[in-house]
């Protein structure tokens, strides 16, 4: 996406370029939220004058209209419904257009991307880290296609040479079996009279003679061709591995990683046209130079000669063999995880997708996938190739599927959709560790052959970690043993090792990801948030970044043992105000009113300063969920800054925070100097309608208790119900203070 990242940050002319690029024709929505998926496709691939190469436009097509009508279908609340309803008129919009032209889509979205790049190349200094990043992605773009078109070009050359010596071998056969005609007609002279031998005779063993030598030569010259036919196979397998290895343990491994940050909140791990193209490449070139290797067998054992070419094709069958295995094997991948915090009976999905499936004709005989549920223990058994006996760890409904091929994406997949987790069976757990520690994989397995049998694959894959529970009250602990692992697994570890304690820099990377995520906004923690955290974490009260750099949080503090004096972990307390946050306040953190991460004594210093009536927010110290109000006001005696009890989710399904701070007339500015109008009015609920059928409906308010010495909080839950429509200040009882307890308990924070 760094090219799109780039080019809206385009300024004067170079922006009104870019956006001259868009229209009806392609509108800069579908750029702007498919704007990976765009740029991870092969559209350079795609020669625009071959009409032959229309089926492969025609795909692209199809590919975007889908991934316009996933983001469209995953649209949800009232923000995302006129945006879902725009991006489904634009997938008909599309395919109403390029349907009978997909190459002119190509055409369309080749100029589009190439004008972007021009223009971010001429605005942004080359050595910057994204110009380089940019140049470095089409580096290795290259090098790959560079490598496809050398493998092709080898393998064409080892085509012909076997050509050659398919030819030259079976003119030779004829020539001994000429050999063997003039041998045959030799020993027929026997029989006749010595003068008819000797007439005969000479003329026969001359020409017996020719033709030995030049099969002796042309034995030689075909030994050679063997060995040199070999020995470029030889090259060609070095190829294929290297460039195989590359695009399995790099780029694979490299989107598996992207897909396990995915699920702590990271960018999308990206589409696998890519790799699925990169993939069949290698598939289509491993088959051909196999198929050239079993017909140079087939010659030599036609025709066997002295030499070591019956060790060499063993040794090439063998190699080959091992790659198309390992190629196989490999890209039996999961496309979408299952959830990795599971709940007994409850449905979930899946999806396992074979890259090469289409390539090696598997769908020919569409192959079963079986769906278990294995321990820890267990999935570092099975990658040790230990018997485990076929066991598991639980039952789960619905568990096979089989792999259905899509003719239009050239996909391979099986699609679990109604899986449930019956039972689960739990091992002995070590030391301190919880049930919500406890880690379990759903291992995907299946078998198929190819090539008419000719090779048979047995494949198997592991889901990320999956934790299950039973009960919900414990998705907050095992959420935090799965954004740990997803944030600290290191590639081809032994399952499901993590460190024990990591880099504060790290953590905080982690839970960034994950607290953006779930709010669903791009306004993250900024490093004085990251103090605050680190406070927190740390008991500390240094205010310098620096001061955390090199601290390392275990485990253990970050969700095992309670904070000091509270009865709760730090992980606890963070995930209480993302879960607040998300449900209630996520406008008011993307319009940056809310502080947020700030202590009281901060929050009282900070306010002091300013006049009567400002107040701020932040999240509660003492209780999961919560956030308060601190406000500065004039008190008979002195000035002081007040503090409301922290409301929390209950209090918000009553009332909306922008509605609570409406009826505390109090309230004047946001911290520092923002009339609380101006920031919070276009959240205040409507004034209700006139009264119908003789009824007037009442509305509850919020009120404030006459400021006294008695506490240090004031209750922010207690409601008074006034008619409407009167213009009355709504007053609180005494009666009712006395019987809703307004005064909180001193331990508040």
């Amino acid at each position: 996406m760094a090219v799109w990242i780039q080019a809206q940050q385009l300024q004067g002319d170079a922006l009104h370029q870019m956006q001259s690029l868009y229209g009806q024709h392609f509108p800069i929505e579908v750029r702007h939220y498919l704007s990976q998926w765009i740029e991870g496709q092969l559209w350079d691939a795609i020669d625009l004058e071959n009409p032959q190469e229309e089926y492969k436009a025609k795909r692209l097509l199809e590919g975007l209209i889908q991934e316009l009508q996933n983001k469209a279908d995953h649209q949800v609340g009232e923000d995302g419904f006129l945006l879902k309803i725009k991006l489904g008129h634009y997938a008909s919009q599309l395919k109403s257009t390029y349907d009978r032209c997909p190459l002119e889509l190509v055409r369309c979205i080749k100029h589009i991307l190439y004008t972007e790049q021009r223009l971010v190349r001429e605005a942004t200094n080359s050595n910057s880290p994204v110009g380089g990043m940019i140049d470095s992605m089409s580096q290795k773009y290259q090098q790959i296609n560079q490598a496809f078109e050398e493998l092709r070009l080898l393998t064409q050359d080892t085509e012909n040479d076997l050509r050659k010596l398919q030819h030259n071998q079976e003119y030779f056969i004829i020539q001994y079996q000429e050999s063997l005609r003039i041998q045959a007609q030799l020993t027929s002279l026997a029989t006749l009279p010595p003068a008819d031998r000797q007439l005969r005779e000479p003329t026969l063993l001359s020409k017996r003679a020719t033709v030995d030598a030049w099969l002796t030569r042309e034995a030689n010259t075909l030994q050679k061709y063997r060995l040199d036919l070999a020995e470029k196979h030889q090259k060609t397998l070095q190829l294929l591995r290297k460039q195989q290895n590359f695009i399995l343990d790099d780029e694979l491994i490299q989107w598996k990683r992207r897909q396990q940050l995915a699920g702590n909140g990271g960018p999308p791990e990206g589409g696998l046209d890519i790799l699925q193209s990169w993939c069949e490449k290698l598939a289509e070139t491993i088959w051909q130079n196999r198929q050239q290797i079993r017909k140079a067998e087939h010659l030599r054992q036609q025709l066997p000669l002295p030499g070591p070419i019956e060790e060499l094709l063993n040794e090439l069958n063998s190699t080959i063999t091992d790659i198309i295995s390992a190629l196989v094997t490999s890209t039996f991948i999961i496309e979408k995880q299952p959830p990795q915090v599971l709940k007994t009976q409850t449905k979930f999905a899946a999806t396992v997708r074979l890259l090469v499936g289409g390539k090696l004709n598997v769908h020919m005989n569409p192959p079963q996938v079986k769906a278990t549920i294995i321990s820890e223990q267990q999935a570092k058994a099975l990658l040790k190739n230990e018997n485990t006996r076929n066991d598991s760890s639980g039952e789960i409904l619905n568990n096979n599927c089989v792999m259905e091929y899509h003719q239009t994406t050239g996909t391979l997949t099986a699609h679990f959709r109604n899986m449930s987790l019956k039972r689960i069976k739990r091992s002995d757990r070590r030391g301190a560790e919880s049930v919500t520690e406890e880690k379990f994989t759903i291992l995907f397995e299946s078998q198929f052959s190819v090539g008419s049998n000719e090779l048979v694959f047995q494949v198997k894959t592991l889901s990320l970690p999956v934790v299950v529970i039973v009960h919900g009250s414990q998705d907050n602990n095992a959420t935090a043993t799965v954004l740990w692992d997803n944030a600290f697994a290191e590639p081809g570890r032994v399952p499901f090792l993590v460190p024990d304690k990591v880099l504060w820099p790290q953590l905080c990377e982690a839970i960034n990801m994950k607290y953006k995520a779930e709010v669903q906004s791009n306004r993250g923690l900024s490093e004085e948030n990251l103090v605050f955290l680190a406070q927190k974490a740390f008991s500390s009260s240094s205010n310098n970044p620096e001061d955390y750099r090199g601290m390392t949080m275990t485990w253990s503090q970050f969700n095992r043992e309670s904070l000091p004096g509270r009865n709760f972990t730090f992980w606890q307390w963070f995930d209480g105000v993302m879960e607040l946050t998300k449900k209630h306040l996520k406008p008011h953190w993307n319009d940056g009113a809310i502080l947020g991460f700030v202590n009281k004594q901060q929050a009282q210093d900070m306010v002091m300063s300013k006049p009567n009536g400002t107040f701020l927010l932040r999240f509660s110290d003492s209780e999961i969920g919560g956030i308060t109000i601190a406000w500065v006001a004039e008190n008979p005696n002195k000035r002081m800054v007040w503090n409301l009890m922290p409301y929390t989710t209950k209090d918000f399904t009553i009332r909306s925070l922008a509605d609570r701070i409406s009826d505390l007339n109090h309230l004047l500015f946001l911290y520092a100097d923002r009339p609380k109008d101006e920031v919070f009015s276009k959240y205040y609920t409507p004034p209700l309608s006139k009264a119908v059928d003789g009824y007037v409906k009442p509305q509850i308010k919020q009120v404030v208790p006459e400021k006294g010495d008695r506490g240090d909080y004031l209750d922010a839950a207690s409601p008074c119900l006034a008619p409407l429509p009167f213009p009355v200040a709504v007053p609180c009882g005494n009666e009712l203070h006395q019987s809703s307890g307004c005064y909180a308990p001193s331990d508040f924070n």
